[in-house]
């Protein structure tokens, strides 16, 4: 696997970084080990100290992280540096929050003492993340991590290592101990071998459908705990008495951001069939609108993909949906720029057999479905393996909210744009994944809930009775 730098605009390779070693990778599972152990006897304020400081490094550094990123994978530098920001408020959310949320909760019980549910660290923590937030997919696992007391080894997308290697060193500069975080550039089977490691309590992984199952299934042959974050096709559905100002305001923004590189983009537009040829014009007229050109300038609207691979796959789809009976209604033209760039696309007709209605379109594509019933809209909308986020446009908020909680997914946004945000959840149902980051339930992902029962006494009385036995204790 090379770990490279390769600049999507200009096709120049910027940097390579050699693979990591047996002995780096034995050296940083010691060092997070051994780590584990001296967090377990830290207060947890001074934890919270250090993740302040890291986001305060995050914010003095902005520039510097984000223009590395966009340099590495293409983003838009505005989205870059909104990423950055968003790490910043991750860090000092659960810096500010998690002792609360970390706290022993109570049970009321019949039995006699007693009871909490205590929640402690597990040891080291594989994180296995993908390139295209390569910087909030790190954070939205260290925060609560590292709150809680779990060291942390990352193996980041062989096209980002350099945002990777800058994130982990602006948080290790800010203080942070050593194995906090190790980066290391890992191919897979060093990766199986870091989660059989016995001091490897868990695993973090987002990306692909094919990675997930790899990875689950070492976890599960190793009896490790894991999250997925996977693939998503994301329903957009739009309901009669949406407002259709706002609908076309927010339907190509949520195509087109990271340039449709985003697991929780909206993939699959669900209208009305009175609504929707003013929704199709109206999506085409803002995707003419945007403007190709080097990510690192403020007036470029339209970022080049990721990798030539990735257009280049994209390509591929697009054509095969074609040949199966899709029509494009805009788009699909090359772009005269040498970097890789994807011209906005937009496919209509688009039936069950074509592969464009089960295969997730990584990329500036977006798929166009018309109902005649709201019933026809949420069938449509579970029709599909993934299930992530989506959102629900309806003229009444409450009637939304009724279409939302039928739709098979993590994540549900009526008559709104998309957020992600510490204080909300993040992760989706069927081939998305399981398990949530972000929030109360990220902070608790890898945690031992722990009962601790205690009595000034042993109630012998319920013992000889029968209510309690050495037997059902065994």
């Amino acid at each position: 696997m090379a770990y490279q730098t390769i600049n999507p605009y200009t096709n120049e390779t910027v940097k390579e970084y050699p693979e990591a070693t047996d002995q780096q990778l034995e050296e940083a599972l010691q060092n997070g080990h051994e780590l584990y152990h001296t967090f377990k006897t830290q207060d947890i304020k001074e934890r919270a100290e250090q993740l302040r400081q890291i986001a305060a490094n995050i914010r003095e550094r902005s520039t510097e992280l984000a223009r590395t990123c966009t340099i590495e994978m293409g983003k838009l530098l505005a989205e870059a540096e909104g990423e950055v920001e968003l790490c910043a408020v991750i860090a000092d959310w659960y810096a500010d929050n998690a002792e609360e949320l970390l706290k022993p909760e109570e049970i009321e019980t019949g039995a006699n003492g007693k009871a909490e549910v205590h929640y402690q660290s597990t040891g080291v923590i594989m994180m296995v993340e993908p390139w295209n937030f390569p910087y909030y997919q790190i954070m939205r696992v260290f925060a609560p991590n590292f709150m809680v007391g779990n060291p942390m080894i990352l193996k980041h997308a062989s096209n980002t290592p350099s945002t990777a290697q800058l994130m982990a060193d602006v948080i290790s500069e800010a203080g942070a101990p050593k194995g906090s975080l190790t980066n290391l550039f890992l191919n897979y089977d060093q990766v199986s071998k870091a989660i059989a490691d016995p001091r490897v309590q868990g695993v973090a992984l987002t990306g692909s459908e094919r990675s997930g199952s790899t990875v689950a299934k070492t976890a599960g042959e190793h009896l490790k705990k894991s999250t997925l974050e996977l693939g998503g096709m994301d329903p957009f559905i739009v309901l009669d008495g949406a407002n259709m100002d706002e609908v076309a305001d927010i339907a190509w923004r949520s195509r087109l951001y990271n340039c449709g590189q985003e697991c929780t983009s909206s993939k699959r537009f669900i209208v009305m069939e009175n609504m929707y040829d003013e929704f199709v014009e109206r999506l085409k007229d803002n995707f003419s609108k945007v403007k190709p050109g080097d990510p690192l300038d403020e007036a470029t609207t339209l970022a080049p993909m990721n990798t030539k691979k990735a257009k280049e796959k994209l390509q591929e789809q697009v054509d095969e949906a074609i040949k199966a009976g899709a029509h494009v209604v805009y788009g699909n033209e090359p772009i005269d720029l040498p970097g890789q760039f994807f011209m906005p696309t937009i496919l209509t007709d688009v039936d069950r057999d074509n592969p464009a209605h089960t295969t997730e379109l990584f990329g500036p594509v977006a798929v166009v479905y018309k109902v005649s019933t709201e019933e026809e809209a949420i069938k449509l909308a579970n029709d599909s393996s993934y299930g992530l986020g989506g959102t629900v446009f309806a003229g009444d908020s409450e009637h939304g909210a009724e279409v939302a909680e039928k739709i098979e997914t993590g994540m549900v946004f009526v008559n709104n744009i998309r957020y992600s945000l510490p204080e909300l959840p993040f992760g989706g149902v069927k081939r998305s994944g399981y398990g949530r980051e972000l929030s109360k339930l990220g902070q608790m992902a890898f945690v031992n809930e722990k009962l601790i029962m205690k009595a000034d006494k042993p109630d012998m009385d319920n013992l000889a009775g029968g209510l309690v036995s050495p037997v059902d204790l065994g």
